[in-house]
């Protein structure tokens, strides 16, 4: 990430320490997913990880209890459902909704970032299935004993 002054041109480039040349609070990240230590390779990390795909696209049909979001996303275990939703609502793109109830009932669903994103997602899945018969084709040519 890259901290821009809105005095100075020049990148500085510790998110965590303060622009000692521009304390104007006016003062903007640029996110920059290829440089190393840029928060957004995480969050990217978390969107486009294989459970993080799903869970985005599950949800953008609306609101899930965890157990059926769980069948929804067939073959995710529990514990790596739970540790998916926490990473996606640590980054703002899910919400956790617990209900005052006997049981409690807990219900997640997409803020508008969670749905700008999973839209986006939604979109690559429907492209990658329309196209399995290519990548079939080519799994078939590539496996193929020369």
């Amino acid at each position: 990430m890259v901290r821009r002054s809105s005095t100075s041109d020049a990148p500085f480039t510790d998110p965590h320490t303060p622009d000692p040349r521009s304390p104007d609070p006016t003062d903007e990240l640029i996110a920059d997913v290829f440089a190393r230590g840029c928060p957004s390779r995480t969050t990217l990390d978390h969107v486009s990880g294989k459970w993080g795909i799903l869970a985005l696209s599950a949800l953008l049909a609306g609101s899930y209890r965890f157990n059926a979001l769980r069948r929804r996303v067939d073959g995710i275990s529990e514990k790596m459902l739970a540790q998916t939703l926490q990473a996606l609502e640590r980054d703002g793109l899910v919400l956790r909704d617990v209900q005052a109830t006997i049981p409690p009932r807990v219900e997640y669903s997409l803020t508008p970032l969670g749905q700008r994103i999973a839209g986006k997602l939604t979109e690559l899945i429907e492209l990658v299935e329309a196209e399995m018969p290519t990548v079939l084709a080519a799994r078939a040519r590539f496996d193929q004993p020369a």
